[in-house]
C-alpha cells in the first residue's frame, strides 16, 4: 500500500509559490482577461500579437522593475526621432518601422533589454551581417547615441517579417 502523504512539504512549496506571484503581482499562467500578464523566460511579457500602440504599450507597462522605465525612455526616443513610426508587437516583442518595414524592436532578458536593429550594418560590429544589437543593462542607456542609431536604422530599408 502507498504511503499518504503528510502535505508538509506541498503546503510549504505553495507559500513559496504563492509569496514569489504577490512579490512581482505578475504570476505565471493569467491571461489578459484576469489583467495580469505572464511573464516568460528571463521576464519577458506574453503580450497577444497586434499593430499599433496599444499593445505596444501593454508590453511596456508589463515589463518587470526598472526594464519599464528604459522601456518608456526607448519608446519616446523613437517616436520623437522618427514621426509616424509604425508600431506592433509579434513574438512578444514589440517592433517599431514605416511603410517599407521593421527597422528596431526591443525584448526583456533577465538581467538587461536586447534591442535590434535590423539592416543596421553601419551601427558597429555584430554575430549577424545584417543585424546589430545592444543591450541595456540597469542605468546604462545612452540616449543620445540611441537616438543616432534610431534616426540611422529608421533611414534604412525595412525588414519584412
Amino acid at each position: 500500500m502507498a504511503e499518504r502523504s503528510t502535505g508538509k512539504a506541498d503546503v510549504a512549496t505553495q507559500r513559496k509559490s504563492a509569496a514569489k506571484r504577490s512579490n512581482t503581482g505578475q504570476t505565471k499562467g493569467n491571461g489578459p482577461e484576469s489583467g495580469k500578464v505572464t511573464l516568460l523566460s528571463g521576464g519577458n511579457p506574453q503580450i497577444p500579437k497586434g499593430d499599433g500602440d496599444a499593445p505596444v504599450q501593454a508590453y511596456i507597462n508589463a515589463m518587470p522593475e526598472w526594464k519599464q522605465d528604459i522601456g518608456r525612455r526607448l519608446d519616446t526616443i523613437i517616436v520623437a526621432t522618427v514621426p509616424g513610426v509604425r508600431k506592433a508587437v509579434k513574438w512578444n516583442t514589440p517592433f517599431y518601422g514605416k511603410n517599407e518595414g521593421w527597422f528596431l524592436s526591443f525584448h526583456c532578458f533577465t538581467k538587461y533589454i536586447k534591442v535590434t536593429f535590423f539592416r543596421g550594418t553601419s551601427l558597429g560590429t555584430s554575430k549577424h551581417p545584417e543585424v546589430r544589437y545592444l543591450d541595456i543593462r540597469e542605468g546604462e542607456l545612452d540616449e543620445t547615441q540611441f537616438r543616432a542609431w534610431v534616426l540611422q536604422a529608421s533611414q534604412l530599408p525595412g525588414e519584412k517579417l
